[in-house]
């Protein structure tokens, strides 16, 4: 992967533009000048310039990751911020949001800083911190939300150490709603999971496996729910995998409740059966659930209860997976393929509209957090993916530029990649 240098004037030309901020979707000439975007026009009037010709290929904004675990600091033997922007580079975002529970966790504004130096320095795309609501991820202690905010971070999560104590959680959603916060919530009732490895059913049975019932999602959902009403806090739930927080995430949006939600493309392309054979790489928190949860995850996407489209971006190396599966740890990578799977499974199965899959990989995530971004409108960041719809390829491990290959779509045929991204004016080759 390799950067050019910005260019004062830069031109996409002859691409199919698809932008669901203006309900846009028509053939033009994409124009940026330092570093925003300015126009489009008709093609083959963008006039001088810079001029790359993506005739045949699809424009969008930049997709933008809710949810990515970069694993610096740390963890950098599975991914660092180096890497871990290359490989979002390559499945076409241009920023993503990264989990607090690194090592340290976020939970200190001078982690904060850090990583955003970090991403400025070495980043391929743009960074977003999300940091620890609760100091070391512990179980009781807030963090200081206000210093972590002024520092740069974009929310506060409890992702990958779930709250458990309801005080403790309305708490911290008292704070976050004092400071406009959005606290990103890990929905699990751990006294029903703990010591599990995958979810709860025939082939956890088969397998000899402890499982991890759809149930522990689902109250930990509605408690958070509840207490968002109560606190007037902006609540976005990770990670979305059963029926029934489809169904309470249905109910709180009708209901006016500032609620949103995510799912990554794992909760609708699989099924607890990925499993079969101790197979580590579909080993995730929460786990793939069953037929009736996949239907219902991609109907909420079909009819907008769902709000984006997430990786859950988990990296780990190659030895931690390689081991018995109730020792292995939960994660699977996903920057890389989340674009091709929304394409192949959802767009051309005709359940999204290609405009919708833009939507909830991009529009929607830079709305739910306020980001810049999500749009081609004159004067927005010039953050922007290319790809081309004809490519058809297969998932390799040896292809990934994540440090990590734990992918639970090895040797799977796809449609649909990235060609390249602008990050800031700026071309970034794949």
């Amino acid at each position: 992967m390799t950067h050019e240098r910005t260019p004062d004037r830069l031109i996409l030309a002859g691409g199919r533009i698809v932008d669901p901020s203006q309900s846009l979707d028509r053939v033009g000439d994409l124009v940026m000048e330092n570093g925003r975007i300015t126009q489009i026009l008709p093609p083959g009037t963008g006039g001088a310039g810079v001029v790359r010709n993506v005739e045949g290929k699809l424009v969008t904004p930049g997709l933008i990751d809710l949810h990515v675990h970069l694993r610096e600091p740390g963890f950098e033997y599975k991914e660092d911020i180096e890497s871990g922007t290359r490989a979002a580079a390559a499945g076409g975002f241009t920023a993503v949001c990264c989990m607090p529970n690194t090592n340290p966790p976020i939970d200190t504004a001078s982690t904060v800083r850090y990583i955003l130096e970090r991403a400025q320095e070495v980043g391929a795309a743009r960074v977003y911190p999300v940091a620890a609501v609760t100091r070391g991820m512990g179980a009781s202690q807030l963090s200081e939300m206000a210093d972590l905010k002024a520092a740069g971070a974009v929310a506060v999560s409890d992702d990958a150490f779930p709250i458990q104590n309801a005080e403790t959680m309305r708490r911290a959603m008292e704070y976050c709603a004092q400071l406009g916060l959005v606290l990103m919530t890990h929905n699990e009732e751990k006294s029903l999971t703990e010591g599990g490895a995958m979810n709860e059913g025939y082939t956890a049975t088969i397998l000899g496996l402890r499982g991890m019932p759809r149930v522990a999602e689902d109250i930990a959902a509605a408690r958070n729910i509840f207490l968002a009403a109560l606190t007037g806090c902006r609540l976005h739930l990770l990670h979305m995998s059963t029926a029934g927080t489809v169904r309470l995430l249905q109910r709180a949006k009708c209901e006016g409740m500032p609620v949103t939600g995510e799912t990554a493309p794992h909760y609708w392309c699989l099924t607890d059966a990925a499993c079969e054979g101790f197979n580590t790489n579909a080993k995730m928190n929460p786990p793939l659930r069953t037929d009736a949860d996949v239907a219902a995850i991609i109907h909420a996407l079909a009819d907008g209860t769902i709000d984006a489209i997430a990786t859950d971006h988990a990296p780990h190396a190659a030895h931690e997976k390689d081991q018995e599966f109730d020792r292995a740890p939960f994660g699977v990578i996903g920057l890389e393929t989340a674009f091709a799977l929304t394409y192949t499974h959802l767009v051309q199965r005709g359940i999204l509209s290609l405009s919708s899959a833009i939507e909830k990989l991009s529009t929607g995530p830079a709305r739910i957090l306020g980001l810049p971004g999500g749009t081609l409108a004159p004067g927005a960041p010039a953050d922007v993916a290319v790809f081309d719809l004809q490519e058809e390829w297969t998932v390799a491990p040896d292809e990934f530029r994540s440090k990590s290959a734990n992918s639970p779509f090895l040797g799977q045929k796809l449609i649909g990649r990235a060609v390249f991204t602008v990050l800031g004016g700026r071309i970034v080759e794949v």
